[in-house]
């Protein structure tokens, strides 16, 4: 299944690429595509934490979600989502929030995907990261944009117009943390200011890309 993966980096790298262990928490709609996204560029170890079910606002722009799988959970859909594309993949499905009082469930990956909502779960991992030499790359708020050429990749001092990301700079501080982490974000100011964060998938669907961008590119330069 991966001739053309050969093709394009050679087989020594899909190698490398599929040795690595990689965790990603949230499964929605970011989180989704850049699961999907690694399972289908080699990626053989992968541990998905969401403790979310599906529901129809899903619908529009969740990978995983169809109208038959409203009310499972996304984690169990999408470890039989993805071995239907690999066999081959090992997957460890985790069906719960992520918080401190579960925090036992991490174990050691070689790369993390932050993908989740919750911001207190968001300064979580990027401890769990410090603490365990952990790469580690987060994505920031992809709710009311429509725009997918203004999402990228930097680092979470160097962003602009998120509030979560304004957010999460002030509790980085707080806890006397680095904050030049990874990230993908985007620059286009939020369209409104609902309180319920509407979405399309051209935005989060990117952003998930991006993520799985940013691990794939970075085994290959770290293994050179």
């Amino acid at each position: 299944m991966f001739e053309r993966i050969i093709s394009l980096i050679g087989s020594e790298n899909l190698a490398k690429i599929q040795k690595q262990r990689i965790l990603i928490v949230g499964l929605g709609g970011v989180g989704g595509i850049a699961a999907e996204t690694l399972v289908r560029s080699g990626i053989k170890d992968l541990t998905i934490i969401d403790g979310d079910t599906f529901d129809a606002s899903n619908l529009n722009r969740q990978i995983l979600s169809f109208s038959g799988n409203i009310g499972q959970s996304k984690v169990k859909v999408g470890k039989q989502y993805f071995q239907n594309i690999n066999p081959d993949c090992q997957i460890e499905a985790i069906d719960a929030f992520l918080t401190d009082n579960n925090r036992d469930l991490l174990k050691e990956y070689d790369y993390i995907i932050d993908a989740c909502d919750t911001i207190n779960t968001k300064l979580l991992l990027i401890k769990y990261a410090k603490e365990k030499n952990i790469k580690i790359i987060t994505a920031l708020g992809m709710g009311k944009k429509l725009d997918p050429s203004l999402v990228k990749i930097t680092t979470l001092d160097k962003t602009f117009n998120d509030p979560l990301a304004k957010n999460l700079r002030l509790l980085i501080r707080k806890h006397n943390l680095n904050s030049k982490i990874p990230v993908v974000f985007s620059s286009e100011k939020p369209l409104n200011k609902d309180k319920e964060i509407a979405s399309m998938m051209p935005v989060p669907a990117t952003a998930g890309i991006y993520l799985a961008s940013y691990v794939i590119n970075d085994i290959l330069k770290k293994e050179k």
